[in-house]
This record gives structure tokens, C-alpha cells and sequence, in this order.
């Protein structure tokens, strides 16, 4: 046998059988052929790695975040706007801020809510008018020396001299029967009486139409409380009680003090609940708009 015709050994036979077994196992899958010629997720050596699999989830999870981004580009917008509705649309949320802020501070002043109350009719003229708005305090709260326990000054209590509040002696009280379905009612007090009293004698003659207790509305006394009366001579010229408005009130339907008057300013208000009607609100209405746009036009022209 010539050298070239030599037989392989039995060893040479051997590593052939194995090296084609592991040839034949890489093909069909059974068990990786190189571990360094790849990445463990099939992506070739060199390739970009951004293309794989995890990068893609990480592709999404930042997709996913792109609403809130949006989000917050909106009301970049609306806060930097210049011009047009997001202008307005701004300056009509910061002055809503602005009241709303105005009326917790008003609350944690007066003590009571709602801190303000509208005028619907003309029983305190001249001194409340039709469609003032009044800001009130809890009865008791801020209450002069010569007021009693409930926080009320009578006109009766001061003779007709010393406290005034609306340009005449007594406190102006805002109360609700409990009984009567009506709005509130802000009148001043006169006198207060006891129960079972017979206040005819104590009563200016000019405020009631009785000869006796026995013809008089509420007379004795059902129960302690104020004997109140509307300012305006012409339409309120009785006593509550007498002309049967309401009855003798208690002290505790008395729900705030009368402080002080915005003038015409409660038309909004009972217009929104349709205590007013729309002719003497459209002014104002149409005043008030015609501001805000103004006023954006004006930070418009300065901004620009």
C-alpha cells in the first residue's frame, strides 16, 4: 500500500463520525452549532441591535406615553396662547379661579355660605335696593357691644340712636321660616319679644292697623323671638308679624347679619335662578363680555 492510499485509523474514523453528528444536529436544531457566532435571540453578529425584539417593546412603552404628551402640549398651548379662543378661553378660567378664590376667602370671613345673598324686592328701600347683593356674617360674628346673645341689635335695644347699619338704628337680618316655602327674608329687627307677650303697647302705632293684642297678627307672643320690619314706608308699612308676612322669628331662623351692599350686582345671580328678569341683566351681560374681550384683545396687543 502506497502512502497516499493509507487507510484512516480507527480515532480518524471516530472524530469524522463526530464531527458529522454535530454537523447534523446544528441542522436539524437539536442543539446550538457555535455559541459565539450569534446573539441568543438570532440576531447576527454586527446587526443593529435596536431591531431586536426588546427594543421594539421599549418602541412601544414610549408610543404608549405619547397621550400624555399630547396632554401636556394642550395646555402648553392654552397658557402661552397669544390669540384667538385659547386666549379667551384662559382668561375666562383665571377670572372664574379668581372669584372662586374671592368666595372661600369671603366664607372664612362671614362664617356662613353663601357668603352673599341678592335682593329680590323693594321692602328695604331706600337704603337696600332691588338687585343689590349683600354680604352677610354669621349672626353673633363681628356683633357690637350693644347687641344680644344671638348677635341681633333692635332698634328698640339702641332708642332709636347709637348703632345703625343701611343708615338706620338696628341690625338688618336675614331669617327663614321654616315654614313658609319663600326665599329668605332681609328685614330689620325692631324689638324683641317674649313668649306669650303682649307687644301690642310696645309697637309704633304707624306699623300696625289693631286696636287691641286680641285684633293683632301674633299677638300674645307665640314664642320668643324679633318683631321685624321692611324699610320701604310705601309697601312695608306693618310690622311683619302684623301684616302676616311671617311670624314672630326665632333666633335661630335669623341665618346672617347684613353688612354690606354691592349695588345691582345680584342681578346675575337671580337672573341664573330666574328670580330676575333678562331686561336688566342684558347691559350688564353684554357689559361683561364686551370687558373680556377687551381685556384679551388688550393682553393680546401687549404679549404681541
Amino acid at each position: 500500500m502506497s502512502p497516499g492510499d493509507r487507510r484512516p485509523s480507527d480515532d480518524e474514523t471516530a472524530s469524522s463520525a463526530d464531527r458529522g453528528s454535530a454537523t447534523n444536529d446544528g441542522e436539524t436544531g437539536d442543539r446550538p452549532i457555535d455559541g459565539g457566532d450569534s446573539d441568543p435571540d438570532g440576531t447576527e453578529p454586527g446587526a443593529d441591535r435596536s431591531q431586536r425584539p426588546d427594543s421594539r417593546m421599549s418602541a412601544d412603552h414610549a408610543s404608549a406615553g405619547e397621550p400624555a404628551s399630547a396632554e401636556g402640549s394642550v395646555w402648553r398651548r392654552v397658557w402661552t396662547a397669544t390669540d384667538g379662543p385659547l386666549l379667551l378661553f384662559r382668561e375666562v378660567a383665571i377670572s372664574f379661579g379668581i372669584v372662586l378664590l374671592i368666595g372661600l376667602v369671603l366664607f372664612g370671613v362671614s362664617g356662613v355660605w353663601p357668603p352673599m345673598v341678592a335682593v329680590e324686592s323693594e321692602s328695604m328701600e331706600p337704603n337696600i335696593n332691588k338687585y343689590d347683593l349683600i354680604l352677610v356674617t354669621e349672626p353673633g360674628r363681628f356683633a357690637p357691644e350693644t347687641a344680644d346673645e344671638t348677635g341681633v341689635v333692635t332698634l328698640a335695644g339702641v332708642n332709636g340712636e347709637g348703632y345703625e347699619s343701611f343708615d338706620r338704628p338696628g341690625s338688618v337680618v336675614v331669617y327663614k321660616d321654616p315654614g313658609s316655602l319663600g326665599p329668605p327674608i332681609i328685614h330689620r329687627a325692631h324689638f324683641h319679644v317674649e313668649s306669650g307677650e303682649n307687644w301690642h303697647d310696645r309697637a309704633n302705632p304707624d306699623h300696625i292697623s289693631a286696636e287691641s293684642c286680641g285684633e293683632l297678627n301674633n299677638c300674645p307672643a307665640p314664642h320668643a323671638g324679633y318683631i321685624t320690619k321692611g324699610d320701604n314706608e310705601a309697601s312695608n308699612g306693618q310690622y311683619d308679624q302684623a301684616n302676616g308676612i311671617a311670624p314672630v322669628v326665632k333666633p335661630g331662623w335669623v341665618t346672617g347679619i347684613a353688612q354690606l351692599r354691592l349695588p345691582k350686582v345680584g342681578y346675575i345671580r337671580l337672573a341664573l335662578t330666574g328670580a330676575a328678569s333678562v331686561g336688566p341683566l342684558l347691559p350688564a351681560g353684554l357689559g361683561a363680555i364686551g370687558a373680556s374681550g377687551a381685556y384679551a384683545v388688550g393682553r393680546r396687543d401687549l404679549l404681541g
